[in-house]
């Protein structure tokens, strides 16, 4: 059964049942992860046929990030205040703009358009997807939002991987499937019942807050410096990955990248449907083991120029990255009353993303001056220290009850 009723005042119409309402939300949130996901195997596409440096290619990756971060911190909370629905709406309409953009882009300038315009649609639509799901179904919907970056990012990345390798039209037939799904599903989310009651306070919400409630903050900040080293790892092979594979393995094509992102997301992806029920202090312990073996095995391979040995550290590392994040979301969640929820999810995707794009972005410059191996030990290393200092508090933390 649903953990709260829908409140559907907002939208009286709606005929769909809290079953279908899930999964449509669901549907919505994999299509958006996806999507964020599908440029990556294209950056090589486009480098060939535009002719920008590595800098620029850095930028365009870096800018997806700050323009979900700035939407985060304006109406990363404005559900709370005026329901889920509008703000979804609101934010497909912008995804569709973006994917409009990616079509038509020309240039590496018109590629940094669309990925601002994509990151500004993907910070609206997650925080309002993500507290209508705990709307709806409080247990499962931890689960969604846990497992949707890992399984949507690996069928983005190597979904596209596929249409770039075998497919026509490498540079548009991605966006456009991606387009027609997001318009079918904006048809169904226009019935979707609203799962909350709206409440003062939606223009005060847009000025930019990091503060939130004091019971839900003393939580997230305790599992923060973990999720700060989760997210470092995705920006880690999401940057330097596709770059590496093809390093490692001498194999020159999108799909050896996106088998490389899949071997993170997908790991991560079974983990948590592994672990869903389980104390999230199992999973974040054992998140810390994981990501300090899983990285250093893949400096391994990078070191030995051994394929097998990348791979499997990688597979060890999204085993880390998926317990983690969903110990990480279950351990602050439930801490969240349900008009706290659109916030808490706005602070705690911000600090997420900041720990994704700035150490991906200063990486992305360090290897163009001292070499991509280089600044992939430095990158590696910096994740393994913060994993374990992490791991060194939580177990003296548990020691200490």
């Amino acid at each position: 059964m649903p953990s709260s009723s829908l409140a559907s005042h907002g939208n009286t119409s709606s005929t769909l049942s809290p079953r279908v309402t899930f999964v449509l939300l669901t549907s919505i949130l994999f299509t958006y992860v996806s999507a964020s996901a599908a440029p990556t195997p294209l950056y090589g596409v486009y480098r060939d046929a535009w002719g920008f440096s590595p800098l620029m290619l850095t930028v365009a990756f870096a800018v997806y990030a700050f323009g979900l971060l700035a939407s985060l911190l304006i109406v990363g909370s404005l559900s709370d205040h005026v329901g889920r629905r509008p703000v979804v709406l609101g934010a497909m309409m912008v995804e569709a703009l973006a994917l409009v953009l990616f079509l038509s882009a020309q240039d590496i300038g018109g590629l940094i358009l669309a990925r601002v315009v994509q990151g500004i649609a993907t910070g609206a639509a997650t925080t309002a997807l993500g507290a209508a799901l705990l709307d709806v179904d409080r247990v499962k919907g931890s689960v969604v939002n846990s497992i949707a970056p890992m399984v949507g990012m690996a069928i983005g990345a190597l979904g596209t991987s596929l249409l770039v390798q075998y497919a026509p039209l490498p540079m548009h037939l991605s966006y456009a499937l991606l387009l027609v799904t997001l318009v079918s599903l904006g048809i169904a989310a226009y019935f979707m019942p609203e799962t909350v009651t709206r409440r003062p306070g939606a223009w005060g919400s847009l000025r930019p807050d990091l503060r939130v409630a004091r019971h839900a903050s003393q939580g997230m900040w305790k599992v923060m410096p973990l999720n700060a080293s989760l997210w470092m790892t995705g920006g880690f092979y999401m940057s330097l990955g596709p770059s590496l594979a093809r390093s490692v393995t001498h194999i020159d094509t999108p799909i050896i990248g996106g088998l490389l992102v899949c071997a993170l997301t997908l790991s991560a992806g079974l983990v948590i449907l592994i672990l869903r029920n389980r104390d999230p202090r199992i999973s974040l312990s054992l998140s810390s083991v994981m990501m300090v073996t899983g990285i250093g095995t893949t400096l391994i391979g990078v070191a030995l120029g051994q394929a097998l040995v990348l791979f499997g550290g990688t597979l060890l590392a999204g085993i880390g990255f998926g317990s983690g994040f969903l110990g990480a979301m279950r351990s602050i969640m439930p801490l969240a009353a349900p008009h706290e929820r659109a916030g808490l999810l706005a602070v705690f995707y911000t600090l997420s993303y900041l720990a994704m794009s700035l150490p991906a972005m200063l990486a992305g410059l360090a290897a163009s001056t001292i070499g991509l191996t280089y600044a992939t030990y430095g990158y590696g290393l910096t994740i393994m220290v913060l994993a374990s200092s992490a791991g060194i508090r939580t177990l003296r933390a548990r020691f200490k009850r």
